[in-house]
């Protein structure tokens, strides 16, 4: 579990194609000296775990799925990725709660200057959006970021500037991937209250209430 604050940016020193998986190697002396083999990491929001340290850099391995479903796979030396250590149950949740499982590709439509932050505009899948409300949260390359404007091809974000300064927004060209999660209370909310409603979108008869769908799933329904 992560939050979106993004710790720093890592640059790529390895990208080995291993069959269908990828062996990662990342470059950032400074981050987790406290980290273990094993433990979690979200790069690019991606969460994937250390199988070994070496020379200032973590090593993990990225499986196939992964590499279809998130941007990682067109990662080659010398990429700089944005990097996040596992929440601790004693840290701040200064961001939103982020799993690292990516919900789907976006891409960088716009940047533009807008005062003191920058407005930055993303097209998104459908499968995303559906997820997504104004002033809610998303997760775009492991950076939580408020949704300021809605539409039904993608979204837009006002970035400030210490966001861009610690992470790889600033440096993405227009039309780059990016990687999307959606606030997954958002999508457990919206699991939940599709249960009530019928395939015409009416609400489902007021007998069937929640102690209903309690009891069917204590009963192992």
């Amino acid at each position: 579990m992560f939050t979106g604050l993004v710790e720093c940016e890592g640059v790529v020193t390895r990208a080995e194609r291993v069959g269908n998986s990828m062996r990662l190697e990342v470059y950032a002396p400074e981050f987790g000296r406290d980290m273990a083999i094993g433990d979690s990491v979200a790069v690019d929001g991606v969460c994937l775990t250390i199988v070994k340290f070496i020379r200032g850099a973590f090593l993990t391995d990225v499986s196939g799925e992964t590499l279809d479903k998130t941007t990682l796979g067109g990662l080659v030396q010398g990429s700089k990725v944005n990097l996040e250590r596992a929440l601790r149950l004693s840290d701040r949740l200064g961001g939103h709660i982020v799993t690292g499982h990516v919900d789907g590709v976006g891409r960088l439509e716009l940047r533009q200057p807008a005062g003191g932050y920058t407005v930055y505009q993303f097209g998104a899948p459908p499968s995303v959006l559906e997820h997504v409300i104004e002033k809610g949260s998303i997760a775009v390359d492991g950076i939580s970021l408020t949704v300021a404007r809605l539409s039904d091809r993608g979204f837009t974000a006002a970035v400030i500037p210490q966001t861009e300064r610690v992470t790889t927004l600033k440096d993405k060209p227009i039309g780059a991937p990016v990687n999307l999660e959606a606030d997954v209370l958002g999508k457990y909310v919206r699991q939940f209250v599709a249960a009530y409603l019928s395939p015409s979108g009416e609400t489902a008869p007021a007998r069937r209430t929640l102690a209903d769908l309690l009891r069917e799933l204590t009963d192992g329904r």
